[in-house]
């Protein structure tokens, strides 16, 4: 008897991207470690890397999560060394 069974999380009917072979999966066909997800929809599935894209994008710019203190300097490891 296995300790530790391998199992994947997900379900038929969810869809997940895989970053390991660049394709769309419907339920768990690849680990976890290796895919975006899951989506509602194939469509939404497929453009993971877009909607990634634009999160990060939008992460970047929002000034709750900048690193700039009140002031005005720079707080973060850039700016630490100038």
């Amino acid at each position: 008897m296995a300790l530790f069974k391998k199992k994947s999380a997900g379900c038929p009917g969810e869809w997940f991207y895989c970053l390991e072979h660049g394709k769309v999966e419907e339920g768990p066909e690849c680990p976890g470690k290796d895919r975006m997800g899951p989506y509602a929809s194939r469509e939404e599935a497929a453009h993971a890397m877009e909607t990634a894209a634009e999160r990060n994008v939008k992460w970047e710019n929002d000034p709750r999560w900048s690193d700039r203190s009140a002031a005005g300097g720079d707080a973060g490891p850039e700016g630490a060394d100038s």
